[in-house]
């Protein structure tokens, strides 16, 4: 491999590696910040936060590489003109069109671990996504309190707060709940607590040795009471839960389904979900050849403009993918055309840019003064 060669892919290779790691410290700070919130919420346990973190980067690496992978080309190209270091190798007798080969043996790669990834891993990853949501979700309420931790169910209906149990045998110490139901806002308070369960299945959480305290809100009526042992009756979800639960489900499920099922389903959802998975690494591999020309800009003007329209041309290419999904998902568009028209559009418009860069202008000729 040449000396250029080896300087470009080593370049590309590095500002990769730096823009990888960014957008992935990025994207898990975003991400752990939204999945403690619905820890906190009692939407998930905290002991899933993790898992789910690691699952949900999965899903989004192929995105994520392929940003990266362009971000890259773009930076090493714009960087090599505002040095110039180009005049240096277009006077050793190289072109823009040279830039192709080594782009290309960085970006093949990376468009095959992302080919990888959408095939299998991602499907994979949005599975263990739905089983991690769904084994909580069909936890009982007590299972989802977690000592010195206020925690909220059925939409905030109830509110739980527990202390570690000081006698030996108790599932959990002093708790304190806060229930409202049509009528009464409740607040009670006990000893300690633990499940039982009933001949007929239906679960309580028994509370033992407390007091309940019953407002009715607007109105001065107020109950005390004081028991030894008092069952809450643990309620299954409502059917609006439910039905927008299934709902969710229902979204999800192409993008949990193996890549050979949904050639099997032969839906317009289907074919939608494989358009996707086809799409990344061909946009990654288009998004790598595009950076060449994009990147190629005169020092002297600056690169702030040409970079800005860079990034408006990557944002309109993976949304008119998006578009694409949408229209064949509805059967406006076909399949056989989807897949690839996206692509060739954005194909054809880089090797319009390298034309342009590589073309040749003549000299102006001056018009020759009048005898």
């Amino acid at each position: 491999m040449s000396l250029f060669k080896r300087s470009v892919v080593a370049e590309i290779t590095s500002h990769g590696g730096v823009v990888l790691s960014t957008l992935l410290v990025v994207w898990l700070s975003v991400l752990l910040v939204r999945l403690l919130g619905e820890a906190a919420g009692g939407d998930i346990g905290a002991d899933v936060v993790l898992g789910l973190a690691t699952f949900s980067s999965i899903t989004a690496l192929p995105v994520i590489l392929s940003v990266s992978l362009f971000i890259a080309v773009l930076t090493t190209v714009t960087r090599s003109y505002r040095e110039s270091e180009m005049v240096v190798w277009f006077a050793s007798g190289l072109s823009l069109r040279d830039w192709v080969g080594p782009v290309l043996r960085c970006a093949v790669p990376v468009a095959i671990v992302i080919a990888v990834l959408t095939m299998g891993a991602s499907p994979w990853a949005y599975r263990q996504i739905a089983e991690y949501r769904e084994r909580y979700e069909q936890r009982s309420d007590l299972s989802k309190i977690t000592t010195g931790q206020f925690i909220e169910t059925e939409s905030g209906a109830r509110v739980f707060f527990a202390e570690e149990p000081e006698r030996e045998g108790d599932e959990m110490g002093r708790i304190i709940a806060r229930v409202v139901d049509p009528e009464w806002l409740s607040v009670i308070t006990a000893h300690s607590a633990h499940i039982q369960i009933e001949d007929n299945g239906d679960r309580f959480l028994v509370l033992t040795e407390g007091h309940r305290y019953d407002i009715k809100p607007g109105q001065s009526d107020l109950r005390l009471f004081d028991f030894d042992s008092y069952g809450l009756r643990l309620e299954s979800k409502s059917g609006e839960d439910t039905i927008e639960a299934a709902r969710r489900a229902a979204e999800q499920q192409s993008k949990a389904r193996p890549t050979m099922q949904l050639f099997m389903d032969d839906t317009n959802r289907s074919w939608s979900q494989i358009m996707w998975r086809l799409a990344l690494p061909l946009a990654a591999l288009n998004l790598a050849l595009l950076a060449i020309p994009l990147g190629a800009s005169n020092p002297r003007l600056g690169r702030s403009g040409d970079v800005l329209i860079a990034g408006l041309i990557g944002m309109l290419y993976m949304n008119l993918i998006n578009l694409s999904r949408g229209w064949i998902s509805g059967g406006e568009l076909s399949f056989g055309v989807g897949v690839w028209l996206v692509h060739a559009v954005f194909f054809a418009l880089m090797v319009f840019l390298m034309w342009r860069r590589l073309r040749v202008r003549g000299p102006r000729q001056q018009a020759s003064p009048a005898n």
